[in-house]
């Protein structure tokens, strides 16, 4: 009997190996060719799967993106249930920085799609939807810490989402070396010690 091939198994090896090349080479270096390599298959076995490379990439994001959300469920879980808004407000943040193998290969992909973005109309339509979703799930917990009594009523809760959001821009200080890990994790815990009326 032929072994039978997982599709999904299959594009999901691809996928990684796409993030190997990106995280390896940079983006310019994420052809369909590069990444076949880089996967042990053939150009042909690529293209089987994804017929072009922007199906690839958008794979390769998608994946990446459940990987995060993933990994983000698991941290959540472990903080018992109800879990305080701030810890997982925490948890959200720290696994969108580089601060481990697997995080920062998704921040790697992730950085590199957004610049795919600028020069692509439908990458930049989905990559623009998914940052929305994004900000509308941290704005609707901020919104609930609020109403809540752990956020003072005095916070206006777009102007906060934002301002925690923008911790994420701490990406490249980590990536060029510029701060280290526990200086990232120092600033998220003080904004979210001086947020928060009752920090756990």
């Amino acid at each position: 009997m032929p072994k039978q091939v997982d599709h999904r198994e299959r594009r999901e090896t691809i996928a990684r190996a796409l993030w190997r090349v990106v995280e390896q080479r940079g983006i310019a270096h994420a052809s369909v060719r590069e990444v076949a390599h880089e996967a042990g298959l053939s150009h042909g076995a690529v293209q089987h799967y994804f017929a072009t490379r922007e199906e690839m990439l958008v794979f390769a994001m998608d994946l990446a993106s459940e990987q995060t959300a993933q990994r983000v469920a698991e941290r959540v879980a472990e903080l018992g249930d109800p879990a305080h808004p701030r810890d997982v407000l925490r948890v959200m943040l720290t696994e969108m920085l580089p601060l481990h193998p697997d995080a920062r290969a998704t921040s790697r992909m992730s950085a590199a799609y957004v610049l795919e973005a600028l020069h692509d109309a439908n990458i930049h339509t989905r990559v623009r939807r998914d940052l929305i979703h994004g900000r509308d799930l941290v704005e609707r917990i901020v919104r609930q810490a609020i109403t809540d009594g752990h956020i003072t009523p005095d916070h206006d809760p777009a102007t906060e989402t934002d301002l925690l959001l923008a911790l994420t821009g701490l990406t490249p200080l980590l990536e060029l070396g510029v701060i280290e890990p526990r200086q990232a994790i120092t600033a998220i815990t003080h904004h979210l010690d001086h947020l928060f009326t009752h920090p756990t």
